[in-house]
């Protein structure tokens, strides 16, 4: 097989984007460990109670949609989270077919409890808010731009 006369040299790891934000997710997640150890979440529990704390009572189906979580990695996550006494899961009484997750009132006292966890890290990445902000949104764009078809 003939390679083009005309191809770029292959980019080292360390200099892809693709390792960027891997690494990048890796530095994230580490940084948040201490935090949320000490409040006995991990990270996918918080984000989950994140989303729960912006709008409780949401089906199984829209907690996943808002975490881009498939309900095979999510209900695993929930029911460790229902053990934990941080929420409570039930079926829908107007659909059955549905599963409603609502926060019990340990889970309602958790949003308390990590309120400064993102003062925290926002001092932990050396960026202003508003660098911060635009770099999420940076982010946003390139996931959204490879995710269209």
């Amino acid at each position: 097989m003939d390679t083009p006369k005309h191809q770029p040299p292959a980019l080292p790891a360390a200099e892809m984007i693709c390792f960027s934000l891997y690494s990048a997710t890796h530095a994230m997640q580490h940084a948040y460990k201490p935090l949320l150890e000490a409040l006995g979440l991990t990270y996918p529990q918080y984000l989950a109670l994140v989303a729960l704390w912006g709008e409780d009572g949401q089906t199984v189906g829209q907690l996943g949609a808002a975490l881009q979580l498939e309900s095979n990695t999510l209900t695993p996550l929930l029911k460790r989270m229902e053990a934990q006494g941080l929420v409570v899961r039930a079926r829908d009484t107007r659909d059955e077919r549905q599963v409603r997750v609502t926060l019990s009132a340990a889970g309602r006292e958790m949003q308390a409890r990590a309120a400064d966890i993102p003062r925290c890290i926002l001092e932990k990445s050396g960026l202003t808010l508003e660098a911060l902000l635009a770099l999420r949104d940076q982010v946003n764009s390139l996931r959204d731009q490879l995710r269209a078809d």
